[in-house]
């Protein structure tokens, strides 16, 4: 299938009142073996995206940034107001890169409201279980790796690391459900929309505000699903950090916006719609 531009998408929607980004390529382990792809895609995409904004006269725009600005943040939670670390992935590279251009257009004038939302680890799937995270190939992210490996289409679930300074050994995440994650962009919008934004370009962290560690998250999976899953520790992955969550104060408060979903409906939604998925294909 032939991509259009993105200029040419805008002009037949000049009624649109915003753009929300989401199109990336996401997986940190695969940024490491695949660095050009990465930046052509996430920082050449953006490039693309602001530019046919700006010739269309659009103004308002929210990003999916990613807490892997963050790099290992020298003290937890992290807020926004944390130094962005080295980038230890080319992904959380690209996701710097994105955020300065952004900051960068705002500064020339170009755009009037950009809000920038540093996601933490969105998991899970829409409770109609119609809509899901569906990888190509192995799983780079931890809950569709393990709900493949529960219905049998992985043999065992690798944990990248046993050896991390945590209470089990295993890295440490913000795990956010999807739901959430989707509330969080529709009071964004409504933010801009409504000109309630106090500069032109605001960021706020989405998270739950705690973190879990990758056995946590299995154990959990397993309380849902009544299932003992196979796994096996294996070497750490480069470009993972030891651990990370968010400070969501700033969400909280500013956008009036909090996660309420728990770690065990997050695995039992990705649970849910791993079965019917196989269901749908059998």
């Amino acid at each position: 299938m032939r991509h259009r531009p993105f200029r040419d998408v805008l002009a037949e929607h000049r009624d649109a009142i915003g753009v929300i980004h989401f199109c990336r390529l996401q997986a940190v382990g695969e940024s490491v073996a695949k660095p050009l792809a990465y930046y052509a895609n996430n920082v050449g995409g953006m490039t693309s995206l602001l530019l046919g904004m700006h010739q269309a006269g659009l103004d308002n725009l929210i990003f999916s940034s990613s807490c892997t600005v963050y790099g290992q943040p020298d003290h937890l939670p992290v807020s926004e107001n944390a130094p962005v670390q080295p980038a230890q992935s080319p992904y959380g590279n690209t996701k710097q890169i994105c955020e300065e251009m952004m900051q960068d257009a705002v500064s020339a004038g170009l755009f009037k409201g950009v809000i920038s939302l540093r996601y933490f680890n969105p998991v899970g799937a829409d409770p109609s279980a119609l809509i899901g995270e569906l990888p190509l190939g192995v799983p780079n992210n931890l809950m569709p790796f393990i709900t493949q490996t529960a219905v049998g289409l992985r043999e065992e679930l690798k944990v990248f690391g046993g050896d991390y300074a945590t209470a089990d050994g295993t890295a440490i995440r913000d795990y956010i459900h999807v739901s959430d994650l989707a509330a969080a962009h529709r009071v964004a919008l409504e933010r801009l929309i409504n000109k309630q934004h106090v500069s032109p370009y605001e960021l706020f962290n989405i998270g739950t505000g705690r973190g879990s560690s990758v056995l946590e998250v299995i154990q959990a999976f397993e309380r849902v699903s009544g299932l003992r899953l196979p796994y096996r520790i294996v070497d750490r992955r480069p470009g993972d950090v030891e651990q990370v969550w968010a400070d969501t104060t700033r969400a909280n408060r500013v956008l009036g916006w909090t996660a309420e979903r728990s770690l065990e409906d997050m695995a039992a939604s990705a649970w849910k719609w791993e079965r019917m998925r196989v269901e749908r294909r059998e």
